[in-house]
C-alpha cells in the first residue's frame, strides 16, 4: 500500500456514530438524516477488503521529485468573457472570467495528510506559487478529503485575500473551525450559487464520501461542480467513480453546453477496492463522451501518490483510451502542474 496515513484508514472502519458532526438537516435521496450517500451505489469498503489492500501488493514507487511544466504568473484579473484555467496541481485549479478569480480545491501542503509527518507526499511544488497567487474573491471546495481540503492554506488565504467560501452541505462547519470569521454560502446537490460578475457555480452529483478522520464518514457532502460564465460552464468533477455514468448523465441534461471538462484520471488502482470511489482512464474518457465538453484536461494525478498505480500510467492510460475510441487527442489532455487553458471571448 502506498504512503497513506492510519488515521485516513480508520476512518473507513470506525465512520458510525449516530449524530452527524457537520450538518442537520431534512431526508433527502442522498441524505439518510445522519450520513450523506450515493443513491443506489455503496461506496463503504469492509475491514477484510480494507486489510487485503493494506498489506498486499504495494504497487510501483514513485520517484522523490517529478517537476512539472514551468510554473504560471497568473494575471491579476481576466476580464468579460474570456476564461483562463490554471493547473496548480493534483485537483487544484485557478479559474479567471468575468473579472473574478476563483481558486478550487486549493491544497499547497507538503503532505496530503491530517499530519506533516507522514502520509502522501507531494513531488512536484504547486505550480503557482503562493506569493504569486492574484487576489482570489472565491474558494470552492468540493470535498472534506485531505488532497482537497487543505485547512492550512485557507487559514492562510484567508488572513492575505479575505475569500469568499462555496461548497457543498457540511464542509463550511469545518472550515469555519480553522476559520470562524469565514463567509460562506452552501448548497446540495442541483443548487445554483450566485458568485457575481454573471458567474454562477451549479453544485452537482458525483459519485464519492467524504471524512476527516474518525467518526465522520460521510457526514459532509460531496459535489461535482459546473461554473457557469459568460464566456462558457467549466466542469469540475471533483472526485467521482464511474457508477455506470449515473451522476454525468444527470450533469449532461442539465448542462448539455459544457465548454471545459476538468475530469479525474488518476488514484484508481487497486481496481477491486478503488473502483466506487476514483475513475481510471477508461472510464474517464466514459465520462468525456457522456458529458461532451468541448476540451477536457484531466487532473488528480502525478502530484500525491495516493495508490498503486506508476506516476505516468494515467496519461498513457488516457492516450490509449482516446486512441481506441477515435477521440483526438488534444480533446482531452493529461494536464502537467503549471498548464494553462485559455478561451477567448468569441
Amino acid at each position: 500500500m502506498p504512503d497513506t496515513v492510519r488515521p485516513i484508514l480508520l476512518s473507513r472502519l470506525f465512520g458510525r456514530r449516530s449524530a452527524n458532526r457537520y450538518y442537520s438537516g431534512p431526508v433527502s435521496d442522498h441524505f439518510d438524516g445522519v450520513r450523506f450517500f450515493n443513491p443506489g451505489v455503496d461506496t463503504d469498503r469492509s475491514f477484510a477488503e480494507l486489510l487485503r489492500w493494506s498489506f498486499g501488493d504495494k504497487g510501483t514507487p514513485w520517484p522523490k521529485a517529478w517537476p512539472g511544466l514551468e510554473a504560471d504568473r497568473p494575471p491579476a484579473r481576466v476580464e468579460g468573457a474570456d476564461i483562463r484555467v490554471s493547473f496548480i496541481g493534483h485537483a487544484s485549479f485557478l479559474v479567471q472570467t468575468a473579472g473574478l478569480n476563483l481558486l478550487i480545491d486549493p491544497v499547497y501542503a507538503e503532505r496530503a495528510s491530517p499530519v506533516g509527518f507522514a502520509g502522501p507526499k507531494r513531488v512536484n511544488p504547486p505550480a503557482i506559487a503562493f506569493a504569486d497567487l492574484p487576489r482570489i474573491d472565491w474558494l470552492l471546495i468540493s470535498h472534506n478529503h485531505y488532497d482537497h481540503m487543505d485547512l492550512g492554506f485557507i487559514r492562510q488565504l484567508w488572513r492575505r485575500d479575505r475569500p469568499r467560501l462555496a461548497t457543498p452541505l457540511g464542509n463550511d462547519t469545518i472550515i469555519r473551525r480553522a476559520v470562524p470569521e469565514i463567509v460562506a454560502t452552501v448548497g446540495d446537490w442541483g443548487d445554483r450559487l450566485a458568485l457575481g460578475g454573471g458567474v454562477d457555480l451549479f453544485l452537482e452529483p458525483t459519485q464519492h464520501w467524504s471524512a476527516r478522520g474518525m467518526g465522520d464518514r460521510r457526514h459532509a457532502l460531496w459535489a461535482a461542480m459546473v461554473i457557469a460564465t459568460p464566456g462558457g460552464k467549466v466542469y469540475f468533477a471533483g472526485d467521482t467513480g464511474f457508477g455506470g455514468g449515473w451522476a454525468a448523465r444527470i450533469i449532461r441534461e442539465r448542462h448539455p453546453d459544457l465548454r471545459l471538462g476538468l475530469i479525474p484520471i488518476g488514484a484508481y488502482e487497486p481496481r477491486w477496492f478503488m473502483h466506487p470511489q476514483h475513475v481510471n482512464p477508461e472510464e474517464a474518457v466514459a465520462l468525456y463522451e457522456i458529458l461532451r465538453p468541448r476540451e477536457a484536461l484531466g487532473y488528480h494525478w502525478g502530484t500525491f501518490r495516493l495508490t498503486n498505480e506508476p506516476i505516468d500510467e494515467p496519461m498513457t492510460g488516457l492516450a490509449q483510451a482516446l486512441a481506441a475510441r477515435d477521440i483526438a487527442p488534444e480533446r482531452f489532455v493529461a494536464a502537467r502542474p503549471g498548464l494553462v487553458w485559455r478561451a477567448a471571448e468569441a
